[in-house]
């Protein structure tokens, strides 16, 4: 396969040594046609997508000519264990994702997104199950993205074992009811010492930029894009929202005061005498 190219900015995002431009993954999920989900990758400007390896081999609604309907040469595969309720179902799925990525010519992918719910209603995160999968997928060499709900001391113990990231949720998968966990996850992010992702529940670009802007170092986003009304023009406001809230991280925000300040100077004021 080709590599991804190396890029030569100073503010690339780094997992376990690589490195990507973009700091926005996408899914490949709930998307209407394998056309959609094609231009709006295109669109976001993406170079990580996570794949749920269940449903790809099972050729689930949606999946059928996944694998070949992504160039993989460009795009790094995320694969993950979505669908799984143990810690035990989440690591034999991780061992079929590291195959399934070896079958897209990434030899060297290890990557994979660890999802354990056994929730399936709420779609809430096992943060038993999760850092006991995590801590036997480090075990066999894989690069960990732990999906967990936005818990900084279960954070802490995930960075501990070895994980790559953390991606504390911002709200419920799909509801699109943005950040609801603002200060828990500034507590993860303040805490981290690897890349905090904030991954589910985000719908619309104003909550992407408001991550970016709280210090997060990267985001994953599906329905928001895949279930919009043109997913394809959603991709792309999703991308620039991502690089505007990480601009303006990285410019500095204006500090917040109790009192107005004038914008212009008071010296030189036309007076009445």
């Amino acid at each position: 396969m080709t590599a991804i190219a190396p890029s030569t900015s100073n503010d690339d995002l780094v997992i376990a040594g690589r490195r990507f431009r973009s700091r926005l993954m996408t899914g490949t999920g709930k998307y209407p046609s394998l056309e959609a989900m094609q231009a709006s990758l295109e669109a976001s400007g993406c170079e990580i997508v996570t794949v749920a390896v269940r449903r790809v081999q099972s050729g689930a609604p949606g999946h059928g000519g996944l694998m070949e309907a992504i160039d993989w040469s460009r795009i790094w595969m995320l694969p993950n264990t979505a669908g799984c309720a143990t810690a035990e179902e989440a690591v034999r799925v991780a061992r079929l994702g590291r195959e399934l990525a070896r079958l897209a010519g990434q030899e060297d992918n290890n990557f994979v997104k660890l999802e354990v719910i056994p929730d399936s209603r709420h779609l809430l995160p096992d943060p038993f199950g999760t850092l006991e999968a995590a801590e036997q997928l480090v075990k066999e060499g894989f690069v960990v993205l732990p999906y967990i709900n936005a818990d900084p001391l279960l954070a802490r113990r995930l960075e501990e074992a070895g994980c790559a990231t953390v991606m504390p949720l911002g709200s419920p998968i799909g509801s699109g009811q943005g950040i609801r966990n603002a200060a828990n996850i500034a507590l993860i992010i303040e805490g981290a010492g690897i890349p905090v992702v904030v991954d589910a529940g985000l719908g619309v670009p104003s909550e992407a930029a408001q991550a970016m802007e709280m210090g997060a170092d990267a985001l994953l986003i599906n329905s928001a894009i895949a279930l919009a009304g043109d997913p394809v023009a959603m991709a792309r406001a999703m991308a620039l929202a991502t690089e505007a809230g990480r601009t303006a991280l990285l410019a500095g925000r204006l500090p917040q005061r109790s009192e107005a300040r004038a914008s212009s100077p008071l010296e030189g004021r036309v007076t009445n005498h």
